[in-house]
């Protein structure tokens, strides 16, 4: 394998404690390390029961539950959580759930400044980046601030155990696509390049296993390991098409978010897969296949995840005008976004079918 010659990597302040029960045993020592004395705890409603047992165990130091996260972080919601704080008095936050929730108190430190403590119970992986996401008017901005990444993270395997088999699923998916696209990013490093694949490995050999049985501790661990892993290469890297693609998808068109990533994977990697031969290499490595995308679709098909755009709610005549807007915006990408190149992305997952691995023609192809 030729060694990666150039290549920059930042390290980020943010700590781990990894731990069954860590959720409530260890929020208020991380609080207390930190110097908060009055936290809000931010969640969604189907978060709820778990929040609430963080703000219990935080005692006087919980200035408040604020239970309305919800999916893409709508710029209202914002605002409302954002004047929650103020009333509060609170000198921090503490995000308990899954990207939506951790998207909240990311718009909060954002907006005010204060430190965010994350308590994840899926697989997202927002909590290991300082990328924030905002929707307003159909669309979904999104940025990078050192100030929204949070301080601490605790991962707690049990809270996990209450994550329905559709969404574990899809979850460990979305985790994954971090995973990829920071193999093929501009900005890869040999580090982040180990985490990746490793994190690939990991989801990959934990899911079945969950949708198999979803109470098994030692699973759920190494889901929430791998997580950990992918979302670290999230915050390390600078994401490309296939994560442009799901910002539209669910900023706009209101796609959720989770199972868009699920459906668009497959498809938007055999797009780059030959722009991109070291990030195939080290995915192959990692599923153990020589064929990646369609690895990735039969392992979401045999979970039972969504297999088709369709089936989430996009529309054909949607197709079209998605590829503009996703095309219309320059970033980073292996291989060189067109208008045409993302509708026929766009298509295939609006079908469904089995990706198309071998249809790239040499016109097309950019080194990676």
């Amino acid at each position: 394998m030729t060694f990666q010659e150039e290549f920059t990597y930042e390290t980020r302040p943010v700590r781990v404690v990894f731990r069954p029960g860590a959720a409530v045993t260890a929020t208020p020592g991380e609080a207390a390390r930190l110097g908060l004395r009055r936290l809000l705890v931010v969640c969604g409603s189907r978060g709820e029961r778990v929040a609430r047992a963080v703000a219990d165990a935080l005692g006087d130091s919980c200035a408040g539950v604020h239970a309305e996260a919800r999916m893409h972080v709508p710029v209202e919601d914002a605002d409302r959580a954002v004047a929650a704080v103020r009333a509060a008095g609170a000198d921090g936050c503490v995000a308990v759930g899954g990207g939506s929730a951790i998207g909240l108190g990311k718009a909060i430190a954002l907006r005010t400044g204060l430190p965010l403590i994350a308590v994840p119970s899926t697989y997202s992986g927002s909590e290991m980046t300082p990328v924030w996401g905002l929707t307003e008017d159909g669309a979904k901005r999104t940025g990078r601030d050192p100030v929204v990444q949070p301080r601490s993270v605790v991962y707690d395997p049990r809270l996990t155990l209450s994550l329905p088999v559709a969404l574990t699923v899809t979850s460990g998916i979305n985790a994954l696509a971090h995973a990829v696209e920071a193999l093929y990013a501009p900005d890869v490093s040999p580090l982040v390049s180990v985490m990746a694949e490793e994190g690939v490995r990991a989801m990959a050999e934990a899911l079945p296993r969950l949708a198999a049985d979803p109470d098994d501790l030692d699973a759920r661990s190494r889901a929430l390991y791998a997580a950990w892993l992918c979302g670290a290469c999230l915050g390390a890297t600078t994401m490309g098409l296939h994560h442009k693609l799901c910002h539209v998808l669910g900023g706009t068109y209101g796609l959720p978010h989770a199972e868009t990533h699920a459906v668009v994977l497959p498809y938007s990697l055999a797009h780059n897969a030959p722009a991109a031969p070291r990030a195939l290499t080290a995915l192959r490595r990692a599923l153990g296949t020589d064929d990646v995308p369609r690895a990735l679709w039969e392992l979401a098909d045999r979970l039972g995840a969504p297999r088709s755009l369709a089936e989430l709610g996009l529309t054909e005549a949607d197709v079209t005008p998605a590829a503009a807007r996703a095309a219309g915006e320059p970033y980073a990408n292996p291989r060189e976004v067109t208008v045409e190149g993302v509708r026929g992305v766009l298509l295939a997952a609006y079908e469904g079918g089995p990706p198309d691995s071998g249809s790239r023609t040499e016109g097309d192809r950019k080194p990676s």
